[in-house]
């Protein structure tokens, strides 16, 4: 597992983008400068949302320029619709933002590190293997 692709959800991006230098921040390091780090395209548009300003913008194009990007291909998309499907016939919604990225993820092996509650949820249906709510990935 050690050379995998892990898929950073939005909500470690922020970690890293307001916090550098807390072991969060670092985790998010050591994947990036191990060439681990995996983006899909509802990451950039949730972190862009929540820029201030077009300087902030700018720097995160330009620091996500380097992160390898996941394929979102027909299949993804089929999967996205299968996981709502599934979730909604246990009685879970969560948001179909949430699936595209552990839709993603399972493409790449399945391999999330994230601060969202709803991929444990997810992990019900999905095949992921999560970091970050309790856990961390080792250097």
């Amino acid at each position: 597992m050690a050379d995998q692709p892990v898929l950073i959800d939005t909500s470690y991006w922020i970690e890293y983008f307001n916090r550098p230098g807390t072991p969060r921040a670092g985790e998010v390091e050591r994947l990036i400068q191990n060439d681990r780090a995996v983006l899909v395209g509802v990451v950039l548009a949730e972190l862009f949302q929540g820029a201030r300003n077009e300087k902030e913008l700018s720097e995160l194009r330009t620091a996500l320029g380097a992160v390898t990007w996941i394929e979102t291909t027909d299949e993804v998309y089929v999967r996205v619709g299968r996981l709502g499907f599934e979730m909604r016939r246990l009685g879970v919604t969560v948001p179909v933002t949430d699936c595209i990225i552990a839709a993603g993820a399972e493409s790449v092996g399945g391999h999330v590190l994230t601060l969202d509650g709803h991929f444990e949820e997810l992990a019900r249906v999905a095949s992921l293997d999560l970091r970050g709510l309790d856990e961390s990935y080792p250097g």
